[in-house]
Parts: structure tokens; C-alpha cells; sequence
């Protein structure tokens, strides 16, 4: 079974990353992986894509030695296990709403002695059934990683019971529907949104998990400083919408059209 990239650096205590992908075309998953990310985000919550194309984005990173993390839909068993039968190299949970929840997801997605996940082997993490029965079951527990997600105040209650659980790497605290779930949609710098995101770090560093959340580049160091060893900083769309809504800018201030220059970084390199 192919090693965790993003396992291998958080267990010699260095600081993994990702960034997201919210486009179907599984390119966008290779240009991440050929530019340097330790894994890419794909996602079944929100955007419900095709199992082939989720697949291939799979593929598209593996290629490149990226891991690709899945965040599942809350739905039955099968929507959590196939990513990682695919080979995810990771799944994240959403919306872990108390210690039963938690609980509960452990036991889906590990193989015994940890849980009772259901079993195959014929698929693309057990190399279609070419692995050795007993040391797939192994190194699929010991591989692959399992992220649960606080980003409600309502487990909050149960946090550190949460992150004392045994089965499960990471706790992914989620800002956005946080801010929600707390009154102050979109006030990131509000006084209990902070508290719980160190919280939330506190807590997993405690119990042996690794903290992950989303960044940017202006504060990842303070979220390392927080505990933070996951972070996922950057998306597709917004990469693209920001580079054409610059683009459209250039255009219409008249950027280069007396002198036949460009911005910087606007140019094509094939000409």
C-alpha cells in the first residue's frame, strides 16, 4: 500500500499542505501535485461529484506522490469508505456534532482492532486484491488517515472526550460554519471563533492527534504557533476567479496597450 505523504511528514514533526479543489477536471488535481502540495482536497460534501471523476483526481495526484484527502457526505457507509478504496490517502468527516458521532465514525471507517469497517481488498488500496489479507487490514489503519471535523459549538461539550478517542489522526477545526453556528457569520477575528480554534488545537495535541484547519500565507505562523500542523491554504476557484478578475482589470484600465507591456505574471509563456 503506497505510504501517506502528509502521515510521513506529520509524524517527523513537520507541517503538511494542502489546497482545494473544487473543479471536476482532474488536471487541476495534477497541476497541485506538480507544484509541490503534500495533498489535495477534493470534496463530496458540497460538490457531489462523479465517483470516475473523483477517481481520476485520485490518480492525477498519486502520480505526482501528493495524498488526497475527501471530505465525505454524511451519508451511509459506503460514501466514507469508497474514497479510501479508492485510495484516498484520507477522508474528513464534517460536522462531528458529539462524542456518539465520533464514535461511530471510527468504527465505519477502521479495520479491526479499531472499528469494523466492511471489508474488500479488490480495489485500488488493496492493489485489486493482490495484497496479503491480514497486511492490508494493517497498513490501511496504519496509511491511511481520518480527520474529524469540529466547526459547530454544539461538540464543543465533548471535545476533549473527542480528541481522547483512539482510531482517528487528525481534528479539522472549520471556521466558516463555526462563525455561523456562533451568530457572527464571516468575523473571523471574533473572540470565541479565536478561542476555539486554539482550543481545538490544545485539545488534539493533548491527546496525540494532529491539529488541521484552513490558512493563507499571511498566517500560517500563527496558526503553527497555535499547535496547527495541517493546513490546507489556497482553492482552485479562487486562484482562477482572482487571476481573470485581475485580467478583466488589466484590460479595461488600458494596462499595456500604448507601450505593449504586461503586468508581471500576466503573460503566457506560450507564444
Amino acid at each position: 500500500m503506497r505510504r501517506s505523504r502528509v502521515l510521513e511528514k506529520l509524524r517527523n514533526g513537520t507541517t503538511a499542505s494542502c489546497f482545494k479543489v473544487n473543479l471536476n477536471d482532474p488536471k487541476v488535481s495534477e497541476i497541485a501535485a506538480i507544484s509541490g502540495f503534500d495533498c489535495v482536497w477534493l470534496d463530496q460534501e458540497h460538490i457531489g461529484q462523479d465517483w470516475s471523476v473523483l477517481a481520476a483526481g485520485i490518480w492525477a495526484s498519486k502520480a505526482h506522490d501528493t495524498d488526497v484527502m475527501v471530505r465525505v457526505s454524511r451519508g451511509g457507509y459506503s460514501d466514507y469508505i469508497k474514497p479510501l478504496e479508492m485510495d484516498a490517502a484520507g477522508i474528513l468527516v464534517p460536522h462531528i456534532m458529539n462524542l456518539e458521532d465520533a464514535r461511530k465514525v471510527v468504527e465505519t471507517v477502521r479495520f479491526y482492532p479499531l472499528g469494523r469497517r466492511p471489508i474488500d481488498g479488490g480495489n485500488a488500496d488493496g492493489a485489486y486484491a493482490t495484497t496479503d489479507f491480514n497486511e492490508y487490514i494493517q497498513q490501511a489503519n496504519l496509511q491511511r488517515f481520518v480527520a474529524l471535523q469540529i466547526e459547530d459549538p454544539e461538540p464543543l461539550e465533548d471535545l476533549e472526550a473527542i480528541a481522547e478517542i483512539e482510531g482517528y489522526d487528525m481534528l479539522f477545526f472549520g471556521p466558516g460554519d463555526f462563525s455561523q453556528g456562533i451568530g457572527a457569520p464571516g468575523q473571523w477575528d471574533h473572540p470565541r471563533l479565536i478561542e476555539t480554534r486554539k482550543l481545538v488545537a490544545k485539545m488534539a495535541n493533548k491527546y496525540g492527534k494532529y491539529a488541521a484547519t484552513v490558512g493563507n500565507p499571511d498566517n500560517i505562523n500563527e496558526l503553527i504557533d497555535m499547535g496547527y500542523s495541517f493546513i490546507s491554504v489556497g482553492a482552485d476557484v479562487v486562484g482562477l476567479s482572482s487571476y481573470c478578475r485581475n485580467l478583466v482589470r488589466g484590460c479595461n484600465s488600458g494596462t499595456g496597450q500604448s507601450t505593449g507591456t504586461q503586468k508581471k505574471g500576466t503573460e503566457s509563456p506560450y507564444k
